[in-house]
């Protein structure tokens, strides 16, 4: 197994992460690592009512960055996480998590992985994504669909 120095979580605050954060924490710890947790917004782009854009100045991206900042800050003092690194950005997941990770020299990138088939395999999955653009390990971990 190689030693980690620096492990990004990749959170979806939306849904099931514990699995993601427990296997991140352990094994950030086994390799005496940093942890960075990261959670992307995704881009919503430009709204439209029937054919009319509406105004962009909803701003509704920074709005969804900054109610997703706080709950990646609550989640953080839930699980009593203490001062860790953590990144709320606003994009495309699969290519943030991958730039997020070269910029902060991470050099495992843990994500949750639903096993998705069929039609939802096909459109592609953040996991997979990650998988095939990052240039450091990732580590896919199992999270349930409730």
């Amino acid at each position: 197994m190689a030693n980690y120095r620096h492990t990004l979580a990749a959170v979806d605050i939306a849904s099931e992460n514990a699995a993601v954060i427990d296997r991140a924490l352990e094994t950030a710890r086994q390799n005496n690592a940093r942890l960075t947790l990261v959670h992307v917004v995704e881009f919503t782009g430009t709204l439209y009512a029937g054919d009319i854009p509406l105004p962009e100045d909803l701003d509704l991206d920074r709005r969804l960055a900054e109610q997703a900042e706080d709950k990646l800050k609550a989640l953080i003092a839930e699980r009593r996480l203490g001062d860790i690194d953590h990144v709320v950005e606003i994009g495309i997941p699969k290519r943030e998590i991958v730039r997020i990770a070269e910029e902060k020299g991470a050099d495992l990138i843990v994500i949750g992985s639903h096993g998705r088939h069929g039609l939802q395999l096909l459109l592609g999955s953040t996991a997979n994504g990650v998988l095939h653009q990052a240039k450091c390990d990732v580590l896919a971990v199992r999270v349930s669909e409730d």
